[in-house]
């Protein structure tokens, strides 16, 4: 829908252009409605909007290291729970060796990232390879299972009440982040036809309502011999995203967006240039997101904003209060010498609070929310 021409009105000692050209120290937080997409409101504050010096109650930012979970699974179903709401559930999963049967879920449609390890997929539309960064949609109801190189660690994001779809992405074209000709589909080749002719007995266990079904066969029911359609898997690596950038404006985490469900968004930040444009944040911006929890998983790499965090740590911020870089990140951007990012990490904004699983809670930093205390010597508005 087209905007009508308006000037927004402004209030005080504040910038024209959001997210650049700060009076000098003063620190600017967004207050925006619909995840970046809505209304917003840029306030200038004379301290910055993170520096509490106490935090009580259930609203603290949260973070769990992930690393020191030490369950193995050999199958998904058992893998640990970490957050979920009724639309989303994320699970963390250790896959020690070769799945020996297949599984197949008629809850909602599967997003697995892998964080570590390699191996080789197969499914009912064929084969495909897998290694670190890859993303795999599965659609509900596909049959599938592992056979690992190494053990596996996968991020498993179920979209409960909807499906997986692209993103709009507007005035940019849909070629752009990555052009949909890349994805990867898998192969009735021959390393599936060799897997389908294992002559044994094999169970399909398959999630409905939480609960968990078995059926036996005397064959593989991965026998496939062809298909054709518009409904099947796809497969793309992190190492292929080309982000969106501006050397003159820091851009929100939604132009990061590489697919959507219902209510909520998956995005992944990948290396890019820094703003090279002296009046530019260089840097997430101080914001209160009020209708949507964020959450991280960091995969690889610097994480430029955060201090503490290592990959395999997932942080959780909840809606309704300001968050944004830690101190030392701010004054890290304020004598920016590195010429781009270095890190990859997968963002989950959810429109549902959600709740944390038990086994996220065992292995919680429980001081993160005080990683905020401290500021600059300095304002952010160099």
């Amino acid at each position: 829908m087209n905007k009508w021409i308006y000037r927004p009105p402004t209030e005080g000692r504040t910038s024209r252009q959001a997210h650049a050209d700060l009076p000098d120290g003063l620190y600017e937080r967004e207050l925006g409605k619909d995840g970046f997409f809505g209304p917003a409101t840029h306030m200038m504050h004379a301290h910055p909007p993170t520096g509490w010096t106490s935090w009580e109650g259930p609203l603290r930012p949260r973070a769990f290291d992930l690393t020191r979970i030490e369950a193995r699974a050999a199958s998904p179903w058992d893998a640990s729970d970490i957050l979920s709401n009724a639309h989303v559930k994320f699970r963390y999963w250790r896959c020690p060796a070769t799945m020996d049967h297949l599984v197949r879920n008629g809850d909602g449609d599967e997003l697995l990232f892998v964080h570590e390890g390699a191996g080789e997929l197969f499914c009912d539309y064929g084969h495909l390879s897998i290694e670190a960064g890859d993303y795999l949609v599965l659609p509900r109801g596909t049959m599938w299972r592992l056979e690992c190189a190494a053990p596996i660690t996968l991020l498993l994001i179920e979209a409960t009440q909807s499906s997986y779809r692209l993103p709009d992405k507007g005035l940019v074209g849909e070629n752009a982040i990555f052009d949909p000709a890349m994805f990867d589909l898998p192969k009735i080749d021959e390393a599936h036809r060799l897997q389908s002719a294992q002559p044994r007995e094999w169970q399909v266990r398959i999630k409905r309502r939480n609960a968990i079904s078995t059926v036996r066969y005397p064959f593989n029911p991965l026998d496939a011999e062809g298909w054709h359609g518009t409904l099947h898997p796809v497969r793309i690596n992190v190492r292929h995203l080309r982000p969106l950038m501006s050397h003159r404006y820091h851009l929100p985490p939604s132009a990061h967006t590489t697919f959507v469900a219902e209510r909520f968004v998956v995005c992944t930040f990948v290396p890019r240039p820094f703003e090279t444009d002296p009046g530019a944040i260089k840097i997430p911006f101080f914001h209160s997101n009020d209708d949507y929890d964020e959450v991280i998983f960091y995969h690889a790499g610097d994480f430029f904003s955060r201090d503490g965090i290592h990959p395999g740590m997932v942080t959780l911020h909840p809606c309704g209060f300001t968050h944004g870089p830690h101190p030392k990140a701010l004054t890290r951007m304020l004598k920016q010498a590195k010429p781009a990012t270095e890190e990859y990490a997968v963002m989950i904004d959810t429109r549902d609070a959600l709740d944390v699983g038990t086994e996220a809670s065992q292995v919680e930093r429980e001081d993160y929310h005080q990683s905020w205390r401290g500021a600059p010597a300095t304002g952010s508005g160099a």
